[in-house]
């Protein structure tokens, strides 16, 4: 990580597919933020290495982006991704209105985990750190988000009446596309 992009981090016990407030508040640029925490797992009958090609390609991000989302890819993509690549694309996340979103990967440690922050979006911010870990029932992936909506308590406001259940809803998508991506894989055998 670049020296002066330094995030505050908070320790929170694991409650996988869940939003909750970290109850943590931070100032950037003067204002006050509420962060939210999402995380999820899931066990997937594939190798570390098919799990690390799929998940560190943007190119695969709208196989398990819901169609409603409108989300498209502009940049130019390399052929493997490494730390400092930036990624822009659109999305709708309300009310079909396009935002542009400009992400970063930051760190980069293949094939375990990679995290991507948002430089430019909807977000105030946007930290999400994507893991891959072999366990003796499969692959297991983990996303973990850290974020925090702009307008201060507007925000919140809009975060408990749409964002919450709106990414509850795009991760529920992913989870079941990644299920039927991945069915037909055998089950992996443990040796």
């Amino acid at each position: 990580m670049k020296p002066g992009n330094e995030l505050l981090t908070f320790t929170n016990s694991i409650c996988p597919q869940t939003i909750r407030p970290c109850g943590c508040y931070f100032e950037t640029e003067g204002v006050i933020m509420k962060t939210y925490i999402l995380e999820r797992e899931q066990l997937l009958p594939i190798s570390v290495d098919e799990a690390w090609d799929f998940f560190s390609s943007p190119k695969n991000l709208s196989k398990i982006t819901p169609d409603y989302m409108g989300f498209e890819i502009k940049s130019e993509l390399p052929p493997r991704m490494y730390s400092g690549l930036k990624v822009a694309y659109t999305v709708k996340p309300l009310l079909g209105l396009p935002m542009r979103w400009v992400s970063e990967i930051d760190e980069v440690d293949e094939p375990k985990y990679f995290v991507d922050r948002q430089l430019k979006g909807p977000y105030k911010l946007w930290v999400h750190q994507h893991f891959i870990e072999e366990t003796s029932k499969g692959v297991k992936v983990s996303d973990r988000v850290e974020y925090a909506l702009p307008l201060g308590i507007l925000g919140q406001i809009a975060h408990w009446l749409f964002v919450k259940r709106q990414l509850n809803g795009i991760f529920d998508y992913r989870k079941k596309v990644l299920s039927k991506l991945f069915s037909d894989k055998p089950s992996l055998q443990v040796a």
